[in-house]
């Protein structure tokens, strides 16, 4: 399995919520709707859920073993990582600009 793509679809800076995320596999399934999540200690990838009859979220999708969960969390923080390093230097760039 190949990730051939990470989209981060949104960013958000309010709340815990911090993005939401698209992810391509081998070119041909794309799971959308994953979520970057700020916890206690640390950012987290949570996969795509929907809350059962008992009220419980469910992943709808996810990775089996710990080595293909380790792929998807670390591409996705990765991805966006770069997403906030070209967002802070846009705003940069723009208030340079303004100054100028």
């Amino acid at each position: 399995m190949e990730i051939t793509d990470v989209k981060v679809r949104k960013i958000m800076s309010e709340g815990r919520l911090r993005a939401v995320v698209s992810v391509t596999i081998d070119d041909m399934l794309a799971v959308h709707d994953i979520k970057v999540v700020q916890g206690d200690e640390r950012l987290f990838v949570a996969m795509p859920s929907r809350k059962d009859e008992n009220g419980v979220f469910r992943d709808i999708v996810h990775p089996i073993s710990p080595s293909a969960r380790k792929l998807f969390e670390e591409s996705i923080l990765d991805a966006y990582e770069r997403q906030l390093a070209i967002l802070e230097t846009e705003e940069t760039e723009q208030e340079e600009a303004e100054e100028a």
